[in-house]
């Protein structure tokens, strides 16, 4: 057993319990406990390219008025996150049924930038177009 400095194989370090609270909220639906994995003044570029929201306030509206278009809205499933210092980049699935009963499935990247053990700054990077097309049935 190697009880001496970390070697090649130490385990990967783990990211801050928002970047995961960010993850599960998601999958459970839940606008509030989503937001709170937000500073108060945290801002969220969902995707990167369209206008940031700005406060955890903003965010909570946005996620609620989204949520509602769904009928599930079953989340998104991280697939490997790397931790470097206080960023934090997940791949990602997403996965929703439209509420016209639609399946939509996307695909991304969020680098989170965190402070005080919350995120400060996410960026997504997905393509919104297709997304998008999905919803409209395309």
């Amino acid at each position: 057993m190697n009880t001496g400095a970390a070697s090649a194989h130490s385990a990967p370090a783990m990211p801050p319990a928002a970047v995961p609270q960010f993850f599960r909220a998601s999958q459970e639906g839940d606008a509030d406990s989503w937001a709170k994995a937000f500073a108060e003044d945290g801002v969220s570029n969902d995707p990167i390219g369209t206008p940031p929201l700005t406060g955890r306030a903003a965010i909570h509206d946005f996620l609620a008025s989204t949520l509602r278009n769904f009928q599930p809205f079953l989340g998104l499933t991280p697939t490997e996150a790397h931790t470097v210092g206080h960023h934090v980049a997940v791949s990602w699935r997403g996965a929703a049924v439209t509420s016209e009963d639609r399946p939509v499935n996307w695909s991304g990247i969020t680098i989170n930038e965190l402070d005080d053990g919350l995120i400060r700054n996410a960026k997504a990077y997905f393509n919104g177009a297709a997304f998008q097309a999905q919803l409209a049935g395309h």
